[in-house]
This record gives C-alpha cells, structure tokens and sequence, in this order.
C-alpha cells in the first residue's frame, strides 16, 4: 500500500467522505433486491454501508485493519449485512459468487500485471447477469476492457466515462460488447 490508509483511518472517521456518486447512481436504479455485493478496497465502508443501508449482503475486503473494523463497527450499530475481511486484494480469493463486484479506486494503487490478474479472478465470481463497477484511473480503462474481453462470458458495457467501466456478464461465448 502507497499511501497508508491505515494511518489515516486510524486517525480520521469517514476519511473518504461520502459514497462514490457514480455507485450511488448505479444503486438507486438497480432492481435487485438482497444482492449478494463485493466490495474490493472498502475501507471504512463508504460505499460497503450506503450499499448494505439498501438492503444488499455487503462482503467488504480491504488491507488496512482500521479500515474493516471502522466497516464493521458502523454495519453492527445500524443492523446491516456486512462482512469485512482484512486481506491484500493480489491474494485475496473471494468465497462464493456475487450479483455486484465494486472496485472504488483500487486497483491503480497496484502495478500493472498484478491489477489484471485481481480483476481477471475476481470476475470469475460475479454472476451471470451479474455487474462489474469499475472506478480508476483513465489511463487503466483499455487493459480493464481486456480482461473483459479474454474473461468467461458474454460482456456488455452498461457505462463508460472518464475514469469509470460497468459491465454486465451475460450468457454466451467470450466478447466485450458495447451498447
């Protein structure tokens, strides 16, 4: 880790502020109900406990201890479905499938190879018609596509912006499709 989060959490409640908005846009039309939702680099929960306020199953993965425990400490105040889990994401192996995999601006934070390889294993536990949430760097966006397009499944891009991929795995044989 670059830049140490743990300090930071350990020292600031709420560090990263508020949810993610693109995430938050994404959730307030899902229609989903009790979605089974990773978190990838949750930290102090942001995204995890906004997503789990909705009804959602939130497993939360992060490096930073404080970090998880801050998570798991609000999702115990307030009733929420969450689990957190103090991991580094390289070899971190999620425990069964998922209907959403979010990923705030995490994966930047590793080398190249090692960030394809995360994101080609994590794909592989999202569900069919299962959605990939992908906020980075701009700058990572082509090799995210590549693995899309090498990864199981029929590939569609729900929205691609600056800095931001969601995908939908659909049925099928391997391709990237843009709509």
């Amino acid at each position: 880790m670059a830049y140490d989060y743990d300090a930071l959490y350990r020292k600031t409640p709420n560090a990263l502020g508020e949810p993610n908005a693109v995430f938050f846009e994404f959730f307030k039309s899902y229609g989903k109900a009790n979605a089974r939702v990773l978190d990838v680099g949750c930290g102090q929960g942001r995204d995890a406990l906004f997503i789990a306020r909705l009804g959602h199953c939130v497993t939360g993965v992060d490096l930073s201890p404080a970090g998880v425990s801050d998570l798991l400490a609000e999702a115990a105040r307030a009733g929420l479905a969450v689990k957190g889990y103090v991991a580094d994401i390289v070899d971190f192996e999620p425990t069964g499938s998922f209907d959403v995999i979010v990923i705030d601006r995490t994966l930047h934070m590793l080398d190249r190879l090692p960030r394809v390889d995360v994101l080609t294993r994590l794909i592989e536990h999202l569900e069919v018609d299962g959605s990939l949430l992908i906020a980075d760097e701009p700058c990572n966006l082509p090799d995210f596509r590549k693995v899309l397009d090498r990864g199981s499944g029929h590939w569609t891009v729900i929205k691609e912006e600056k800095g931001v991929l969601f995908a939908r795995r659909g049925r099928g044989r391997t391709r990237l499709e843009h709509p």
